[in-house]
């Protein structure tokens, strides 16, 4: 994906690398974002959570981990973060587990994505996964929606305005 770069900015707003989401003008509902903060002050990841339910909960958790991020560290079997963020949002505390994963090839635009699908133990939520061109994980957790391939259409790079700090 040429579109996306690591940026170099001297004083970093928000992450040193862009995140690719749904723009959130795009999406009807509220959006929230968070940063994981590494010790350092360096941003370690971004998940942004769309909700279409009017606050009782949100539809999708789209996160963008970079390389080294502790939050990619997860156990065979275990949940990703977006998943257990997505869960946790949902105050549902019901033990998941990832049961089955597919790689499947996807086309966004001119690029061809290898996308993991995770199959998961509670059916309701829909996860994949798949690595950009800038080694940043890209997981997209949606609660009682399916994926379909469709979405990655959507997706692009967010403007660093959006995470600075008002």
């Amino acid at each position: 994906m040429s579109f996306l770069r690591r940026r170099s900015a001297a004083t970093p707003a928000g992450p040193d690398f862009d995140v690719l989401a749904m723009d959130p003008g795009d999406w009807p509902g509220n959006l929230g974002a968070g940063l994981l903060p590494a010790p350092d002050g360096s941003c370690q990841g971004v998940f942004l959570r769309y909700d279409l339910f009017g606050g009782r909960g949100p539809a999708m958790i789209i996160g963008n981990l970079p390389e080294g991020s502790p939050a990619r560290e997860v156990a065979e079997g275990q949940i990703p973060f977006e998943v257990a963020q997505l869960l946790a949002a949902l105050e549902n505390d019901e033990p998941v587990e990832v049961v089955e994963t597919e790689d499947v090839p996807v086309m966004q635009g001119d690029n061809l994505l290898i996308v993991r699908r995770l199959k998961l133990s509670e059916s309701r939520i829909s996860c994949v996964q798949f690595d950009r061109s800038d080694n940043v994980l890209v997981t997209i957790a949606s609660w009682d929606r399916p994926i379909t391939d469709d979405l990655y259409a959507l997706l692009k790079p967010l403007p660093a305005e959006l995470f600075q700090q008002g």
